[in-house]
């Protein structure tokens, strides 16, 4: 059973706290730091949490507290991590880790040198249907993956300070790419480097001076290929998809808009649909178990067992510190308008990748391009000559 310090009342720290209820049923939250203290008490009585204050080092102190979760925004990052490391205090941040990639490497090495368990909170790679995707990349029913795609896209976040891009270091892509970035990595390989990114990102709607929508591409040593699209003017609820593509395969995911749960409704006697949702009239696509399907349970229990196995997670802040590596690459790129390389001051993977053939032997004196059988039955191949380059047609 861990003990928790939670920071931070508002949407995210709710939806922590409703899921820390979920696969283990075990976890207790034993004190809330919220910066309005009226926020604090009500988080304290809707969730029976015996200690509430509005005193950050108070909460991360307490001799009851065994692990630290945070769920501030993001400007408040670093200074609750350095409390859990002055205190010694196991520590899990929500995303972004950071607001840029040197918060974040700070904060990498502040937790370890004080040797204390961090975890990130990146929940959309601890999915169902993510993890069982990536199990399957991982067997290898898709062969080599050469190319992965995340996608999110909503009318925008909760909070006032999402809106501000000192708070929170960015627009929809700190936002919403972190996840998008995490995703495709674990497709494409976690030791497997990125090498350098390009990003369009504007500002089309929303009143704001960040970004409210960006496409940004990664390059990768291994010559595979990641793309995420992020918005926050998409209208309609909340759009989270992925697709792999691979040398025998093809997976496609749809964890939100579109997952077999569908709804009419008038209104009456409609209230939540589902987060993000814009409407509670019409056709409706609820969500069977929000907490679940969008990954908190499984993220928290992995969090939890690793702690308690002397392990690390899945995610760690070296994860969150690779996200912003490539946040900070993609807005360099949305100025310059080119390729910018990902400059990754620690990388703990692979070096030296070469780009993998693409070349499939037929026989010895061709390559196979294509295999196909037609409509009307017969095997058809395309086929290159080695030597000429000269392509060809046999039918079998």
């Amino acid at each position: 059973m861990q003990k928790i310090a939670m920071l931070g009342s508002g949407f995210i720290g709710r939806f922590y706290a409703d899921s820390l209820q979920g696969q283990r049923s075990k976890d207790k939250i034993v004190s809330i730091y919220s910066r309005k203290e009226e926020s604090a008490k009500k988080f304290a009585g809707d969730y029976n949490v015996p200690h509430f204050t509005t005193n950050m080092e108070e909460s991360i102190s307490n001799p009851e507290v065994t692990i630290v979760c945070i769920a501030l925004p993001n400007n408040l990052h670093e200074e609750a991590v350095m409390l859990c490391c002055k205190h010694k205090k196991a520590v899990i941040s929500t995303k972004p880790l950071a607001r840029n990639a040197a918060e974040a490497k700070r904060m990498l090495e502040a937790v370890e040198k004080a040797g204390i368990f961090n975890g990130y909170l990146e929940d959309l790679v601890y999915s169902p249907k993510c993890l069982k995707a990536i199990k399957e990349v991982e067997n290898g029913a898709i062969g080599r993956v050469l190319w992965a795609k995340s996608r999110e896209a909503h009318p925008g976040p909760h909070s006032d300070w999402f809106w501000n891009k000192e708070y929170a270091g960015g627009g929809c892509i700190l936002d919403l790419g972190c996840h998008c970035i995490e995703i495709t990595r674990s497709y494409i390989g976690k030791d497997i480097k990125p090498v350098e990114v390009m990003c369009w990102a504007d500002t089309q709607v929303k009143p704001i001076e960040a970004e409210d929508h960006a496409i940004a591409l990664i390059k990768y040593e291994n010559g595979a290929i990641a793309q995420f699209e992020v918005s926050w003017i998409f209208r309609g609820g909340m759009d989270l998809r992925e697709e792999v593509m691979g040398t025998e395969g093809t997976i496609w995911v749809n964890n939100f808009l579109r997952t077999g749960f569908e709804m009419f409704s008038t209104g009456k006697g409609t209230a939540y649909v589902a987060e993000k949702a814009e409407s509670n009239a019409g056709w409706l696509f609820p969500v069977g178990d929000e907490v679940n399907d969008l990954g908190y349970n499984h993220m928290f229990t992995d969090m939890f067992r690793s702690f308690e196995e002397g392990r690390q997670p899945r995610e760690t802040f070296y994860d969150g510190y690779f996200c912003n590596v490539i946040m900070d690459a993609a807005y360099k790129s949305a100025a310059s308008k080119k390729w910018e390389p990902v400059n990754l001051e620690i990388w703990r993977g692979k070096t030296g990748v070469s780009k993998v053939s693409n070349l499939t032997e037929y026989d010895k004196d061709h390559y196979l391009v294509k295999e196909e059988v037609t409509h009307y039955g017969e095997k058809k191949l395309i086929l290159k000559n080695k030597q000429t380059g000269k392509i060809i047609e046999k039918v079998v």
